[in-house]
């Protein structure tokens, strides 16, 4: 059972189960799983259930335990905070006194002790909210003991190392300097197709680059990534059952051989716990509400081997629809959006009175909060036309635009 499946109440009532407190006799919930309960442990009854499965809430009151089938934490169970809040306030009696300013004090303390008076950190900053946020902590922590480099593998986004190095600099009050390694990364990438292999190459060589940076500064033993809670899930298995789903250069993707040990400040949290947190830290919205882009970049987002005109061709469409999301004010309202493109599929066009047989590209809007799910963006259909129509027109070598609306789970958001 995945995706949105409606709880209903055994008795078409609201329930008195203060685990349900609040909550009507129905409402919508986000199911992933491929099993399902056919029996109740001792003790336990039934709360509720839906069409496809027979227990879906379970209650030991004498026990107060609770069983759940559904995931009330993500972004598409509208009314899963509320579970939450009932469990965590009503039934645990916990108080609500923790805040992200909190957070980011407790970490300022914790990295001053770890790294000691005159330890030196490097940090890997991308320009994504994930990567500023933890830039400015380190920042605030150590000062200018904290040395930030952004690395320009060759496949960012069109014109991205000027404007992070910008924003960064005088916006964030961030020491960033940035490692031409364009033609290093992409000599490694060439002729390379599978996806997990571009992601180990992407990430050994990050890593073997910022080795090279770390002697350049002296006694510097630590690295610091903005590593999130999902990209650890879908990494490998923490804290539970979790399956691989894939490989993210900061966590599995990393070679045994790195001699930097990491500091990753945000592992625990989830994308809006980190907008969060960087609000409480004073960064500007634009920089907090940026969509999410992946470290390998662009490479991924080629469904093929990477060449320097594949890159150029991809930054031109994804320019374009960013450009067309913000103008039509829809970018704010999405979780993530971008184009991909697939140089193995070819499509016969017509442009003026010629025949074209050239590329298929794609565009993936999603609305989400957590990444952990994800719907498709219904993106009105006049902004759909003119984006394909810019990309169409604009990017020689696509000349055919397809609009992705699958969720995830079953897809995951990126298409690699």
């Amino acid at each position: 059972e995945y995706g949105k499946s409606l709880v209903k109440t055994l008795n078409g009532e609201a329930s008195s189960s203060p685990l349900l407190e609040g909550l009507g006799a129905e409402f919508t919930m986000w199911m992933s799983h491929g099993d399902k309960l056919n029996g109740l442990p001792d003790g336990f009854h039934a709360v509720a259930n839906t069409d496809n499965a027979e227990y879906v809430i379970i209650e030991n009151l004498e026990r107060r335990m609770w069983g759940l089938q559904f995931h009330p934490e993500v972004t598409h169970s509208p009314l899963g905070k509320d579970i939450l809040k009932n469990f965590v306030l009503n039934i645990a009696k916990s108080e609500p006194t923790w805040t992200m300013s909190d957070y980011a004090n407790e970490f300022i303390e914790e990295v001053r002790k770890q790294v000691g008076p005159n330890g030196r950190v490097l940090g890997a900053v991308s320009g994504g909210v994930d990567s500023t946020v933890a830039a400015v902590l380190m920042t605030r922590a150590i000062g200018h003991r904290f040395h930030a480099v952004m690395v320009d593998n060759g496949c960012l986004r069109k014109n991205e190392a000027e404007r992070v190095l910008q924003r960064m600099r005088d916006d964030c009050e961030v020491d960033l300097r940035c490692v031409d390694a364009k033609d290093r990364f992409l000599g490694q990438l060439k002729g390379v197709t599978d996806p997990e292999k571009k992601r180990k190459i992407i990430g050994k060589t990050f890593i073997d680059v910022f080795q090279e940076e770390a002697k350049q500064i002296e006694t510097c033993d630590w690295l610091l990534q903005g590593t999130l809670y999902p990209d650890v899930i879908e990494s490998i298995s923490y804290k539970g059952p979790s399956a691989t789903i894939k490989t993210h250069h900061n966590v599995g993707g990393l070679p045994a051989s790195m001699h930097l040990k990491l500091i990753e400040p945000l592992r625990d949290l989830f994308k809006d716990e980190v907008r969060e947190l960087g609000l409480a830290l004073g960064i500007d919205e634009d920089s907090i509400y940026r969509h999410p882009f992946p470290g390998p970049g662009l490479a991924i987002r080629i469904l093929s081997d990477v060449t320097v005109e594949r890159v150029k061709m991809l930054q031109e469409a994804d320019d374009i629809l960013m450009q067309e999301l913000h103008a039509s004010g829809h970018y704010r309202k999405i979780g993530q959006a971008f184009c991909v493109l697939m140089p193995t599929v070819h499509t016969v066009g017509v442009m003026g009175d010629g025949r074209t047989y050239e590329h298929c590209a794609a565009v993936r809007c999603v609305e989400t909060t957590d990444y952990m799910t994800a719907d498709f963006y219904h993106l009105p259909y006049d902004v759909m036309g003119r984006v394909s129509s810019r990309i169409i027109n604009e990017v020689r070598g696509i000349n055919r635009l397809c609009y992705d609306i699958s969720s995830k789970p079953p897809a995951t958001i990126e298409w690699e």
